[in-house]
């Protein structure tokens, strides 16, 4: 059960989330070769100066991306997900590439739970709710 967690410094549109969330889902799930009843996404709106990279002015719109993931997945997997990704937060969010920050934590398929069972380890074209 993935958990995408975005945090931004500005305020989005409930449109705009809908949207955003159908396509990160859709997305996870075709990159990471797994079905989409699990993903679970966080969308946290803070204050311009409550967030900020390094490389960005503060006060600068920015997003940093928590994606907490299975384990199993190739870097370049990864890779082509963080990509996507921030090429979603541009269209949707209007965020600049350069202001955007990807961490992945990976962890055993059990670190993730439902309330009818919990997850096995990734296995390419599982349905982990089955």
């Amino acid at each position: 059960m993935p958990h995408l967690q975005f945090e931004i410094n500005k305020k989005i549109s409930d449109d705009i989330k809908k949207s955003f969330c159908e396509k990160i889902r859709e997305s996870f799930a075709k990159i990471m070769d797994t079905q989409t009843g699990h993903i679970a996404i966080s969308i946290r709106e803070y204050e311009p100066f409550n967030l900020s990279i390094g490389r960005v002015d503060i006060g600068d719109e920015v997003c940093l991306m928590n994606l907490d993931i299975r384990e199993g997945r190739t870097i370049e997997k990864r890779r082509e997900l963080a990509l996507v990704y921030m090429s979603i937060v541009k269209d949707e969010f209007k965020i600049p590439n350069n202001n955007q920050y990807i961490t992945f934590t990976q962890h055993n398929g059990e670190d993730f739970h439902l309330i009818e069972k919990y997850l096995s380890s990734w296995a390419s074209g599982e349905d982990p709710l089955a």
